[in-house]
């Protein structure tokens, strides 16, 4: 039982994965862009400057969702999934290196056989979440495209979910995952237990590969 919501920044999607997380007892894998920055001692205004340097943490954030949900043994509810490819090709210029390479492709397959909601834009939710150098409007709007295209470009059947009510979105989550014979937990937990988020694989200097070629069965080699 893979659970994924997807979608720009600024859409709601955490507040949906930790109802979820409570209300069906999933492991929850929250983004791990954060953690990802904080490992690279580094901060977007070095990523605005450095093409290098943006590539290499988009790399490793791919690396690290791919990582964490082998960890998890495909029952979880995440955060999200290949969306910060759509900030690869939005930020960087090894966008065609990275969507061209067959564990993309394989990746995407697995989303494909998840249960996947998309979330959609408003201008209402937007804020500043900490992590992206700026919320704009425009932005949101483009990351939101590039993340429908890729859903549909990998044939990956999805639900979107357009409404801002938080009622609305409970009610279409629940439906969907009841018909799928997902049950409420009998005890919902207040409180999302923390999740154990393997380190960064390291890119070494001089070798032409991704960082999670060194995933293998869900462990992340030293």
């Amino acid at each position: 039982m893979r659970i994924y919501f997807v979608g720009s920044h600024a859409t709601g999607k955490t507040t949906l994965c930790r109802y979820v997380s409570r209300r069906y007892g999933l492991p929850m894998i929250s983004e791990v862009a954060r953690a990802v920055l904080a490992e690279m001692e580094t901060g977007f205004d070095a990523l605005r400057t450095d093409m290098d340097l943006v590539a290499e943490y988009q790399e490793r954030v791919f690396a690290r969702q791919v990582a964490v949900e082998k960890m998890h043994e495909g029952r979880f509810v995440s955060d999200r999934a290949f969306d910060n490819l759509a900030y690869v090709a939005e930020h960087t210029t090894n966008a065609a290196t990275m969507m061209n390479d067959q564990r993309f492709h394989d990746y995407m397959k697995w989303v494909r056989e998840g249960i996947v909601f998309f979330l959609r834009p408003h201008q209402s939710l937007l804020k500043e979440d900490g992590v992206r150098a700026g919320v704009s409007w425009d932005s949101v709007l483009r990351i939101d495209g590039m993340v429908k295209l890729m859903l549909e470009q990998h044939q990956i059947s999805y639900l979107p979910l357009e409404s801002v009510s938080m009622q609305e979105r409970v009610r279409a989550v629940e439906f969907v995952l009841n018909r799928c014979g997902l049950s409420p937990a009998a005890t919902a937990s207040p409180r999302i237990r923390k999740q154990t988020i393997p380190p960064a694989a390291p890119v070494r200097p001089g070798v032409e590969s991704w960082p999670y070629a060194l995933v293998d069965n869900g462990e992340v080699e030293a």
